[in-house]
């Protein structure tokens, strides 16, 4: 009977990649087996087939087609009894309980030169430090307390950050969070690739691989059996969220009864794209569908394209706000989403076995997004919102979105002094 060993070593000659045990013979036991066991649960297949299609195809068939503009509404331009109507529906439904939250959190703070998940990067506001998680338990907690409920909150790690995110908010105890309602769950990796095709070691006995893409929150929802448990609690609306923008409304009832009452199963806020060819993904519809449109792909004609009624055709840009409902959810988790290309910088064990810096990108990260799924929805409710009360992600230190211009917004809208006044 093959062993393991010779098991892997198949695999890897059937696919090409017999380097990846170039150090094998000079690894202890427990590498060894760390290696071997990689190899064995590794999807090849699935990777090499993403890596070879990449280069057939810059888009999959059904995404391509016609591109028209897809309606939204802007919410400076809702009369008050309508967004009284919208904000009622939506307090009787987060009021029963039926409002889930889901925050996206499998970064690291690389790009802010912070070791450690994003989630935990803090921010320094009058001589006080504020993580990420903290701003976001806040305004969780907020609501639980207007409402007199506790909602269910789900957080997506990856494999990268995922006993570092548990082990800082269990040493914070949870900011005064209750415990029993936090769900943490792992989005799934791929390899990553290098441009000739091959797989590479970020460690004699480790083979690089990445979390891939926010779109896998629909299946790793499904596996860790919260979509079954969703149901058993009765909820009926999903907020999609990521970590890193600290003014994200992540249960706003004008936004979910404004969903309810136009009868639609997703839907997503946006901001406006101020400078027409941003590099920024907008909405629109392809093949009278839903979807997003890569800023690669659109023109200085498109860009200024306007209505009628002299309002942009494709200005709204995503701002990873989204909100469906459990059924919309159950249905995303069924679809195979398609796989984008990213070209990155990795560092690599080199045939010397040194760690190798490469100057500029070398390889291919392949990521599936969340606004893919959107695509097999009939349609979708847009929210346009002003960027300066509910848009500060914190990105990097250099451009438009630092530390600096998210604390600035913060306490300019008071959230600061809530936050210095939560009870926990």
């Amino acid at each position: 009977m093959m062993n393991n060993y010779e098991k892997a070593k198949e695999i890897l000659k059937k696919y090409h990649q017999e380097k990846l045990l170039y150090f094998y013979d000079e690894l202890n036991e427990n590498e060894k087996e760390i290696l071997i066991k990689q190899i064995l649960s590794l999807n090849f297949e699935k990777i090499i087939s993403l890596y070879q299609n990449s280069y057939i195809l810059k888009k999959y068939e059904e995404y391509t087609g016609e591109i028209t503009p897809i309606e939204h509404y802007e919410k400076q331009l809702l009369t008050e009894e309508e967004k009284e109507k919208y904000e009622k529906i939506g307090e009787k439904a987060i009021s029963k309980n039926q409002v889930a939250v889901v925050t996206m959190a499998g970064g690291q703070g690389s790009r802010l030169g912070f070791k450690g998940p994003k989630g935990t990067y803090e921010l320094k506001m009058d001589g006080r430090s504020i993580s990420l998680y903290e701003i976001l338990c806040n305004d969780l907690k907020r609501v639980n307390e207007k409402y007199g409920i506790t909602l269910n909150w789900y957080i997506m790690t990856s494999s990268e950050n995922h006993m570092a995110t548990k082990k800082y908010l269990q040493e914070h105890s949870f900011f005064g969070y209750p415990k029993s309602n936090i769900k943490f769950f792992i989005q799934e990796n791929l390899p990553l690739i290098k441009v000739d095709g091959s797989l590479f070691l970020q460690e004699p006995y480790l083979i690089k691989e990445a979390s891939n893409g926010n779109g896998d929150v629909f299946k790793s929802l499904q596996r860790y059996g919260f979509l079954d448990e969703m149901k058993k609690n009765k909820i009926k609306y999903i907020s999609f969220g990521g970590i890193d923008n600290i003014l994200l409304k992540n249960v706003d009832p004008l936004f979910i009864g404004m969903m309810a009452n136009k009868k639609k199963e997703i839907a997503s806020k946006t901001i406006f794209k101020k400078d027409p060819l941003e590099k920024v993904a907008v909405y629109c519809k392809k093949n009278g569908r839903p979807a997003v449109l890569d800023y690669e792909d659109i023109t200085a004609e498109l860009s200024v394209k306007k209505f009628k009624d002299g309002k942009y055709c494709y200005r709204d840009a995503n701002m990873v706000s989204h909100l469906m409902t459990l059924d919309a959810v159950k249905k995303a988790a069924r679809i195979d989403l398609p796989y984008h290309r990213a070209y990155k910088k990795n560092a690599f064990v080199n045939e010397e076995g040194m760690k190798e810096v490469p100057d500029g990108p070398n390889t291919f990260k392949f990521e599936n997004f969340i606004f893919d799924s959107f695509y097999h929805f009939k349609d979708m409710l847009l929210l346009r919102v002003n960027e300066d009360e509910e848009f500060a992600p914190i990105k990097s230190f250099n451009g438009p979105y630092t530390p600096e211009t998210a604390i600035e917004k913060y306490k300019k809208l008071n959230y600061w002094f809530l936050s210095q006044n939560m009870v926990t």
